[in-house]
């Protein structure tokens, strides 16, 4: 007996739209704003420096919501594809495609590896879903067997230095444990993620997820994350020093 979906919620796409947007929030934060923050037009002057940073820590509060719902629906993803090896080829694609625009956008280097990009921590639990299905299945369900692949997943993550390191793959992993109960999932997701606030409040959507698809806009956002990227990159680059000049040298 289960209880994960209510009679009446938000669809799956409504769910990765509101990760998106936060997303964008956050990482907007963490180069253009940031960028603004460190003009000298802006370190100098004590006032716009404050409303400058109050700015940016709302926009990274916000960006705290992103990536427990795309935790969440990696799980969702994972219980309904037909093909979980063709589901992480695609996660393994989109990391390679987004690394350079994380490394460049995120960390000003084009290369960049003491942090690796977000796809790569969803791949990684993914696999770790995949590990736990497969010993599962083939050892009389026995619950214990699932620390091993939660604790390699956990450790390649670290070892890689993955975006949300081993506590996002171990987030993935606990939302799946759960998955029959939207109730614990809710609970033990934010518990994983309370280290982190306030990301914990991802899931009150979460919650009234209905279990359906929405409309179909998949390889939009597997795109979106490393275009978004760039865009920033440009705007970070080119933008930031122009308003400099048209605004704060005015």
């Amino acid at each position: 007996m289960t209880d994960r979906f209510p009679s009446s919620g938000i669809s799956g796409s409504t769910l990765k739209l509101i990760a998106v947007f936060t997303m964008l929030i956050d990482h907007t934060g963490a180069t253009v704003i940031r960028s603004i923050m460190r003009l000298p037009e802006v370190t100098d002057n004590a006032a716009l420096r404050n409303t400058w940073v109050h700015i940016y820590n709302i926009s990274r509060d916000i960006g705290r919501l992103a990536f427990p719902i795309f935790c969440f629906l990696l799980v969702e993803g994972f219980l309904h594809t037909r093909s979980p090896r063709r589901y992480a080829g695609r996660l393994f694609l989109f990391a390679l495609i987004s690394e350079i625009p994380f490394d460049i956008a995120l960390k000003r280097n084009w290369f960049y590896p003491d942090k690796q990009n977000v796809y790569f921590t969803l791949l990684i639990g993914l696999l770790v879903m995949m590990s736990i299905r497969w010993l599962t299945d083939n050892e009389s369900k026995r619950l214990l067997l699932s620390v091993l692949p939660i604790a390699a997943g956990m450790l390649l993550a670290y070892w890689i230095h993955t975006d949300y390191s081993y506590k996002g793959v171990f987030l993935i992993a606990v939302l799946y444990l759960m998955r029959n109960s939207r109730l614990y999932q809710c609970i033990g997701g934010a518990a994983a993620i309370s280290w982190e606030l306030p990301a914990p409040i991802a899931f009150i959507p979460i919650w009234f997820y209905n279990g359906k698809r929405g409309i179909s806009l998949k390889y939009f956002f597997y795109w979106f994350y490393p275009v978004h990227l760039m865009v920033l990159y440009g705007i970070n680059t080119w933008g930031v020093p122009l308003l400099e000049q048209l605004v704060f040298s005015a």
